[in-house]
């Protein structure tokens, strides 16, 4: 197998491996198609910002198009859940295949390992409060920290939680505890794990932490199709220690091909059943919290773009806005726009758009087109320009078109 690959041949490989070599389908997407691209993704983060959409719905919009939102939310907080919501990447859905190749993080958080000693003392010095809010729970069913009368209300600390809320929290760190469903505000129900998830996965065995971090890392693998150590560790969080070691018994036994990439500085692997694609016909607007681009130092080596999250930045500090949005134009990042929905005008507003150097002719048509369906499908009517911006006058001339 070809070992030594160009930047182009892999950014195409990277692209592939996210889902964005095929085309989407041409009728909304089924549960099973949603699912079959989570299992690619191996993991989509949660946020509760919702300016525009929360993030966890837009990787399957930027790959599938117009989908019915509820699908994603039957999947993951349905009566029959197929995905499982636990800390992957950041607060994150997994398929539930994965729960057993995460036991040995909630291990970790019992024990108070690396970045768990908070989650560990609590547990060890509020045992009494942590028991009685499990036993709530045993006795009365899945409820939300708002519906529990331990502890005190707010007390500060930890974003300002509850204690209850803090209990619940490091029950559902140590897999005690899971999300049995979320609310119209987004709030978690907390259930017990075992009479929550699927009597399977309750019962498949306990891979060893070893295999466990081998099976996390060949997802990762497949779905960046070519990676840096850094890459394959950021996508699941992995601790530094012992990765060396697994990503050499990964090579040994031929998962992974190391290879060499044009203008990266350091060694990369090759997932070897990925596909490589001649081009890539992509048109997709991303999250910011994306799979493809949550990882800035790879985004920036790959598109030779500096993605930023500036929601934490001033207003006047900011350079393209709170909630941004690039664009993926073929195999490039061609624009980025700042998107807000405003749900009672029906209307999406684009706050600020601007275009990367090489962007092309084409791009604010194109660009308009993906707002447009976007908009669509967040139930809004029309999608509107602000003059802010080096794009704004073409992409509203294109999107009144």
């Amino acid at each position: 197998m070809k070992t030594t690959l160009s930047a182009g041949e892999a950014r195409r490989i990277a692209l592939a491996a996210q889902g964005f070599a095929a085309a989407r389908p041409e009728r909304p997407a089924t549960r099973r198609q949603l699912l079959a691209l989570i299992d690619r993704l191996g993991v989509v983060q949660i946020d509760s910002v919702n300016v525009v959409s929360r993030t966890h719905y837009l990787p399957a919009f930027s790959r599938l198009g117009a989908y019915p939102r509820g699908l994603l939310e039957d999947a993951a907080w349905g009566k029959k859940p197929a995905l499982l919501e636990y800390w992957g990447h950041e607060a994150s859905l997994t398929p539930m295949a994965t729960q057993p190749m995460l036991r040995w993080r909630m291990e970790d958080a019992r024990n108070g390992v690396g970045t768990w000693k908070g989650i560990a003392r609590f547990l060890r010095e509020r045992r009494d409060l942590v028991e009685r809010a499990l036993g709530e729970i045993e006795a009365r069913g899945p409820l939300a920290a708002s519906h529990l009368e331990v502890g005190l209300k707010g007390a500060g600390g930890w974003w300002g939680w509850s204690e209850a809320k803090r209990a619940l929290e490091c029950l559902f760190w140590t897999g005690e505890l899971t999300t049995a469903t979320r609310r119209g505000t987004f709030e978690r129900v907390y259930g017990i794990t075992e009479r929550v998830l699927p009597k399977a996965v309750v019962e498949a065995p306990t891979p060893s932490r070893d295999e466990a971090q081998r099976g996390l890392v060949m997802i990762a693998a497949g779905a960046l199709g070519v990676a840096t150590e850094r890459d394959l560790r950021d996508y699941f969080r992995m601790p530094v220690e012992g990765f060396k070691a697994r990503l050499g018994e990964l090579v040994e036994d031929g998962s992974l091909v190391p290879a060499t990439v044009g203008g990266w500085r350091e060694q990369a692997y090759l997932d070897p059943a990925a596909r490589w694609p001649r081009r890539i016909g992509a048109a997709a607007l991303l999250s910011p919290f994306d799979n493809l681009i949550w990882h800035r130092e790879r985004t920036e080596r790959m598109f030779g773009v500096r993605v930023r999250l500036e929601i934490y930045t001033p207003a006047a500090k900011r350079t393209h806005g709170y909630y941004v949005l690039p664009f993926l134009e073929g195999e490039a990042l061609t624009a980025r726009v700042d998107l807000k929905a405003d749900r009672k005008a029906g209307v999406l507003v684009v706050q600020a758009s601007h275009a990367e150097p090489w962007a092309g002719a084409d791009t604010p048509v194109r660009l308009a087109e993906e707002l447009k369906q976007m908009a669509g499908w967040l139930g809004l009517e029309r999608v509107r320009v602000e003059p802010k911006g080096d794009l704004a006058g073409s992409l509203a001339a294109a999107a009144a078109g």
